[in-house]
Parts: C-alpha cells; structure tokens; sequence
C-alpha cells in the first residue's frame, strides 16, 4: 500500500478542522508546484497552544500532515511547537511517500508562520534565524 493506515485515518478523518474566530496567530504558507495550501490557526494561553484548528486545500497527505502536525503541538508549550519539525510529522504517520514529504515540510513551515504571527501581534522578541525565511524556498509562504 502507498500510504500507512495513520495516513489514511488523518485523510478519512482529520483532526482539529476548522478556524479560530479570534486566533492569536496565523500561518498560510503555499507550495506553488503542487497547489497545496495550509493555513494554521492558533490560540495561546500562558505560553501554551490551548486551541489549533487548520485548513488545507490540497491533497491526502497534505490534509493527513496537518492533521497530524496540529495534534502534535495541541496543550504543548510554543517551544515545544517551535521544535516540530516535518521529520517527527512524517514519522508520526508512520511515513510518507517521497514524492510527498513536501506535504511535511509545509505543515512543519505552516505552524512556525503562526507562531512568528503571534510573536509579531504580541511584539514578543525572537530571533529571526529560528523561523525559516522562506522568500525564496521551493515552498514558499503565501
């Protein structure tokens, strides 16, 4: 089979679908070869991620990734989410095509543009190396 049976269930059934009305941060990054496009949303409280919902237009794995990727940072510290990278997402479906990690990469990068989004809003210090600078990476932020 092509994709794990974690796959397939993040697919079938993703978690954390949705928008946060009033979200503390917000990520949208794109990939233009393959037209995926995901767009985080975060809510905040006391330095942890207390609510994530996520939308995605595009395929299986980009919808099983987000999926995936928001159930991972859910109740952690933003250092935490900080740290996930599209490695630990891909592993966590028990991996994913190669011809399909990018669907990884552009959760990993949807979330760290949420965070750098709830920093920026707060006006909380960072340094800007942590945050991918995408302006001209293959999966460039919208």
């Amino acid at each position: 089979m092509l994709y794990s049976e974690k796959v397939m269930d993040h697919f079938m059934n993703p978690r954390n679908v949705g928008t946060i009305e009033d979200a503390d941060g917000v990520g949208e990054v794109g990939n233009a070869k393959c037209g995926d496009i995901m767009k985080i949303y975060l809510k905040i409280e006391d330095d942890i991620v207390k609510d994530v919902k996520f939308e995605t237009f595009g395929c299986g794995s980009a919808i099983a990734s987000s999926s995936m990727a928001t159930e991972m940072i859910l109740g952690q510290p933003l250092s935490k989410a900080m740290e996930l990278t599209n490695k630990a997402v891909a592993e966590a479906l028990d991996g994913l095509p190669a011809h399909k990690l990018h669907c990884s990469v552009l959760a990993e990068e949807a979330i760290k543009a949420a965070i750098k989004d709830y920093y920026d809003k707060n006006n909380i210090a960072y340094d800007p190396k942590i945050f991918p600078d995408c302006e001209n990476c293959e999966a460039c932020h919208m």
